[in-house]
């Protein structure tokens, strides 16, 4: 048996050495987590501010956009603090709280995203009950049970990580702690310690996945009997987006969990990290906005009022 220490912190190796290509990925993250960050608060801001946009689908996506901005917030500025400082190293209860935060941003990602699949089932599929079945207590009830579920699985796999010694080495091959990462550190079997976890994620996202399948389905069944083009068009427009945003989040997330995790650092892990916790908070915001009109007319209104605050305001002269 390799001998077992106790880890009091972890080294993160990031992109780079060159300090030249540190500079260049500190703005390369800045800008990326700038525009999140405008992005996901503006939709935030419009959905809060306009009462147009006071319906289910725009407040899932008001709880979405936090949760972007949540996950996107876990792991960026502290990567870009150790590109700027030259400094990788990250403390264990740092790492832990960043694993289990990110972990569990994503998963109530992903549950909201199955609950927004089932507002467009009713809004398409049972237009007449609609305001019955997704009235206000239903949809705050439905955004709580997506952050629960966040919160249990994130709990679950962060405990059962954690709980295994590290004894291997402390040095992470990633810019951030990733749980494939850490059990390439533990020297016990990784299987027994994260069966409970496993289990659950594998349940709850296959069953959210199977769910959002059978809902389009239903939903695209449903839109090919509207008559009216105007019609297609009205219910397309809030489908495809979703649609995307989920592609993207099943897409970018199994590169990263689904492909076999290499010894040594490789630019494919590197990579398949930043599309899937950085890219989906990213893209979000664009993909509604450049779909939806009544997004896009309130982030106008939204703008618009922004501008008018700063050029309406008082000038003193001493």
């Amino acid at each position: 048996m390799p001998n077992c220490t106790t880890v009091t912190e972890f080294l993160l190796l990031g992109f780079s050495e060159t300090r030249q290509l540190q500079i260049l990925h500190f703005v390369i993250f800045l800008a990326a987590y700038l525009a999140a960050l405008v992005g996901n608060l503006l939709v935030i801001t419009a959905v809060a501010t306009d009462h147009h946009l006071h319906s289910p689908m725009y407040y899932f996506l008001e709880n979405l956009s936090i949760l972007d901005l949540g996950s996107i917030s876990v792991i960026g500025p502290k990567s870009m603090a150790n590109y700027l400082l030259n400094n990788r190293i990250i403390s264990y209860a740092g790492c832990v709280s960043q694993v289990f935060f990110f972990f569990f941003f994503c998963t109530a990602g992903f549950a909201l995203l199955t609950i927004m699949a089932y507002d467009r089932y009713v809004a398409i599929c049972k237009p007449m009950h609609y305001g019955i079945i997704m009235n206000r207590r239903a949809c705050i009830q439905m955004a709580a049970c997506a952050w629960v579920v966040g919160a249990i699985s994130s709990a679950l796999h962060t405990g059962s990580t954690f709980s295994l010694p590290f004894c291997h080495s402390n040095i992470i091959n990633q810019f951030f702690c990733e749980i494939p990462q850490l059990l390439k550190l533990s020297c016990s079997d990784t299987y027994r310690g994260e069966l409970r976890a496993i289990v659950f994620s594998m349940c709850s996202g296959l069953g959210c996945f199977v769910f959002i399948v059978v809902s389009y389905v239903q939903i695209f069944t449903a839109v090919w009997r509207i008559p009216s083009e105007q019609g297609w068009q009205k219910a397309f427009s809030t489908c495809i987006p979703h649609l995307i945003v989920v592609s993207l989040f099943l897409s970018t997330s199994g590169i990263a969990y689904l492909k076999p995790i290499s010894d040594s650092p490789s630019p494919l892990d590197l990579l398949a990290a930043v599309l899937y916790s950085v890219v989906p908070p990213l893209m979000n915001p664009v993909i509604y906005s450049m779909r939806n009109r009544e997004i896009q007319a309130a982030l106008k209104q939204l703008l618009h009022r922004l501008i008018l605050s700063k050029t309406n305001l008082p000038i003193f002269v001493s």
